[in-house]
């Protein structure tokens, strides 16, 4: 945390300077106090005679030297702010531009809920944490020093008094801490799963709605946060029974020196004002002790966050850039040289000893059954993955010499689920290319047959797309992505099963576009339908993870019973 406190520490370091001050204005106050009490008001140095002099003059200093500590409070409280805001922005920039560097696998291990939960909640509790121990720690730490220092100072009896109450106060504070600090995790474990099923319930509204499963999904949620309040009222519990706790032995406290400062102001060893002075700072002494108990409890859960945040901040990325710019002569050439690939959180290899070459300018389809590996296949070429044994080449180089950003300006991707921002039409299919031109996305949109359903939309290309695209139909949606793809001009087009909502003549005039517009450019086409595959110049019939048979639409009818299944099963569909 140091690496983040350093950068402001000179604001830290000016709260402190203004806390100090403000502390000891409060300490000196119950001294003044006492000399108008005994010398002002009761005379006890002028033989019982009193001095309204001596009451004005210390008043005036009391009143001036308040409001020089309501002067430091205020400023402590603006750099404490200035310090705690700009560390936990420094730590939820940080945090976000690490988790952009992930892996699939490593978004999957700390789940969407959970990454949310660390960059807002969490992140807001360390900042508590920071402000906290800037300004609580001096201000509890001169507060109860201080006020043992001036209560030894004005009254040995007194200072010895409020001295024994300690360890029972400590022994309170202690016990409390250590039935709490364990529940500080798993709340925060708990509010990740809160937020989980809300991520998880928006998004799929829809079908829950379609399903008719509200009443099961309120339940889920309910018993989600029932958990994280039943956590938090065990928390709040134990600290409900030690603050009364404290202010029980404090006031018992107050009660022993009242009892004891009667008897010596009768004997004449002690003064009222003395006893006035040393109930008040027995009274500062509660006040420290009490925000020392507060202190604690947020240091904990301070504490708790920031070994979550860490985690995300230490996590280093799986998938290690290499040192290569992508420059080289050949343009959109993909071979897989006896690739294996498995998913990290699965002891099934999805893909096995795959040998393919796609040669530049060239359309190869991906067709087989479901699960057999086609988008495990297509997803290793951007490195979304890495492969598990092999080597998947992109213009003859290895993709893990290349920079990702090199090799990721090479390809275009177009996924099986398409992904929308809620921003304008133009904007969403410019997202490959920010600084394109209107009548570039035009012609983008036009190659994507997505222009005619764009001008009919009220603002045409300037209007809003709804949080993740709800406001446009599945076909919408995929040619919005695929004009995205076209757009950023890649050598290499992939294509995830990404027509499945479209009709198919539309789909056919997208294919017949994009082959007459962009002949160079290689194309990868994932797909279920005959109909999208069969005019590819080479088809790969997949089976198990493995490449059952490589061919042309005629070839494959001839020669691969399974490819001759998956095209009866669907020629009364399309005949």
């Amino acid at each position: 945390m140091w690496k983040y406190i350093r950068q402001y520490l000179i604001f830290a370091i000016l709260a402190a300077s203004f806390m100090i001050g403000e502390v000891m204005m409060d300490l000196v106050q119950p001294g003044l106090m006492r000399q108008i009490v005994d010398d002002g008001v009761l005379g006890l140095d002028n033989g019982g005679i009193g001095n309204l002099e001596l009451v004005w003059q210390l008043g005036i200093q009391m009143i001036l030297l308040v409001l020089f500590g309501g002067f430091c409070g205020s400023m402590n409280n603006a750099f404490v702010h200035m310090t705690g805001q700009n560390i936990g922005n420094e730590m939820r920039k940080d945090c976000f531009c690490n988790i952009m560097t992930f892996s699939f696998p490593q978004i999957d291990k700390f789940g969407t809920g959970s990454l949310v939960t660390r960059v807002t909640n969490d992140i807001t509790q360390v900042q508590n944490f920071v402000s906290q121990f800037v300004r609580g720690m001096i201000r509890t730490s001169l507060l109860t020093f201080g006020s043992m220092y001036f209560m030894f100072r004005l009254n040995k009896t007194f200072g010895l008094t409020v001295l024994c109450a300690f360890p029972f106060v400590l022994g309170c504070i202690i016990f409390c801490l250590w039935k709490a600090n364990p529940l500080f995790s798993g709340l925060q474990a708990q509010l990740d799963a809160v937020n989980g099923i809300m991520q998880e319930d928006i998004s799929g509204i829809r079908i829950i709605k379609a399903c008719v499963r509200e009443i099961y999904e309120k339940l889920r949620f309910g018993k989600a946060n029932d958990e994280l309040i039943k956590t938090q009222l065990r928390v709040l519990v134990i600290f409900a029974f030690m603050n009364p706790v404290i202010n029980a032995l404090m006031y018992l406290t107050v009660a022993v020196i009242l009892l004891i400062g009667s008897y010596d102001v009768g004997s004449g060893t002690t003064t009222p004002g003395a006893v006035m002075a040393a109930i008040t700072y027995t009274t500062q002494l509660l006040n420290g002790v009490l925000m020392l108990v507060m202190l604690f409890q947020n240091i904990s859960r301070g504490y708790a966050s920031w070994k979550r945040l860490r985690e995300v901040l230490q996590s280093e990325p799986e998938l290690k850039a290499g040192a290569f710019d992508g420059e080289t002569d050949c343009h959109g050439m993909i071979e897989f040289k006896d690739v294996s690939f498995t998913y990290p959180s699965s002891g099934q290899a999805v893909l096995e000893h795959i040998d393919l070459t796609v040669y530049p300018g060239e359309t190869v389809a991906v067709m087989g059954s479901t699960g057999c590996g086609k988008s495990s296949l297509i997803h290793l070429i951007p490195r979304f993955y890495d492969v598990s044994s092999g080597t998947v080449l992109v213009d003859g180089v290895d993709v893990k010499e290349y920079k990702q950003k090199a090799l990721r300006e090479k390809i275009a991707v177009v996924l099986q689920k398409s992904e929308l921002f809620g921003a304008t039409i133009g904007e969403n299919i410019s997202w490959g290319k920010p600084n394109a031109k209107a009548d570039e996305i035009k012609a983008a949109a036009v190659a994507a047959q997505a222009d005619d359903f764009i001008l009919a939309s009220c603002d045409g290309y300037d209007t809003l797309v709804a949080e993740r695209g709800m406001s446009l139909s599945g076909g919408q949606k995929q040619r919005i992505s695929i004009a995205r793809a076209v757009l950023k001009g890649a050598g290499i087009l992939i294509f995830d099963d990404s027509t499945s909502a479209l009709d198919l003549k539309t789909e056919a005039n997208l294919y017949d576009t994009l082959q007459q517009s962009y002949p160079n450019s290689t194309k990868i086409i994932v797909a279920q339908r005959i109909a999208s595959v069969r005019r590819a110049d080479r088809i790969v019939v997949m089976d198990h993870g493995r490449v059952a048979a490589v061919g042309t639409h005629e070839k494959l009818l001839e020669n691969c019973p399974i490819y001759q299944d998956i095209y009866y099963s669907q020629i009364g569909e399309e005949g």
